[in-house]
């Protein structure tokens, strides 16, 4: 295996570990109260957040004052995500990572669990790794005490 060989896998594992850092922080904004600004920073000027049944946002400031109500509706949220797939492509990349939440309805005050998965582009712009699309597809959001085999929307 020649050297370049060897820069350029490094390379891809540096960016694809890159890109899971982005989706943590993403998380974790949306865990600390929806923190609209953070959040909103990660996604480009012209990226489309689509949640699917929880509606969609399209450019980072609509995307920004989508989140900016988030808490109002979800007072507390724990976005756990796993099962990662990163494809890696020069500067640009896909991703699809599964969701598994424990949140809370505001209206109600109602415990539910949530799953869905996201598939995800990325863009490299200026050095950094950055959201282009995110699209949720939800499985299922169901109270706490049905589960989802009694409920599973609500």
């Amino acid at each position: 295996m020649s050297l370049e060989d060897i820069e350029r896998r490094l390379k891809a594992l540096e960016d694809v570990e890159e890109i899971k850092h982005l989706k943590a922080r993403y998380c974790g904004y949306c865990d600390d109260n929806y923190d609209a600004d953070a959040i909103a920073g990660l996604f480009t000027e012209d990226a489309v957040w689509d949640g699917g049944i929880r509606g969609r946002a399209d450019g980072r400031e609509e995307i920004r004052r989508f989140f900016v109500r988030a808490s109002q509706r979800l007072p507390f949220a724990i976005h756990m995500v796993m099962n990662p797939i990163i494809e890696v492509d020069g500067d640009t990349a896909t991703g699809s990572w599964y969701l598994f939440q424990a949140c809370t309805y505001a209206d109600g005050d109602q415990a539910v669990w949530g799953s869905g998965r996201y598939d995800e582009e990325y863009i490299r712009v200026d050095g950094k790794w950055m959201f282009q699309n995110l699209k949720l597809t939800s499985f299922f959001w169901t109270p706490f005490d049905q589960g989802w085999a009694k409920a599973r929307f609500v």
